[in-house]
């Protein structure tokens, strides 16, 4: 049983920078295509971003990149995003999904999630 656990979440002004980490239990992180959602209030959950088995391949969605850098250890088996210059758009509860395939970007594309860690942008 894969089970994902992020933590990281809070409430930040607009322009801070914040880091959201996702510890993978049960399996190791180079198993699978590790991916970011968020999902703001009244919104669809969206794509952000996600990391390669090898880790050597990160794509993003447009709207978020240059401003979002997803890493991982896979000595901490975990993975992490950093969150550049916060904007108000960026509230959000952030979920980590674990799958298996290269490029997804579709949440049903992802097997395993997480329960998500909220983020909240004050202006």
């Amino acid at each position: 049983q894969v089970q994902l656990v992020e933590c990281g979440g809070g409430l930040v002004q607009a322009g801070d920078s914040l880091t959201l980490s996702c510890a993978v239990f049960g399996r190791t992180v180079s198993n699978y295509i590790m991916a970011w959602f968020r999902q703001a209030p009244g919104k669809e959950r969206g794509f952000v971003g996600a990391v390669s088995r090898s880790g050597d391949m990160k794509y993003y969605s447009d709207s978020v990149k240059g401003r979002f850098t997803i890493s991982r250890d896979t000595v901490k088996n975990t993975v992490y995003l950093q969150i550049y210059s916060l904007k108000s758009e960026d509230t959000a509860v952030y979920y980590c999904a674990a799958g298996y395939l290269t490029g997804a970007r579709e949440g049903s594309d992802y097997v395993y999630w997480g329960r998500g860690t909220q983020v909240t942008v004050s202006a």
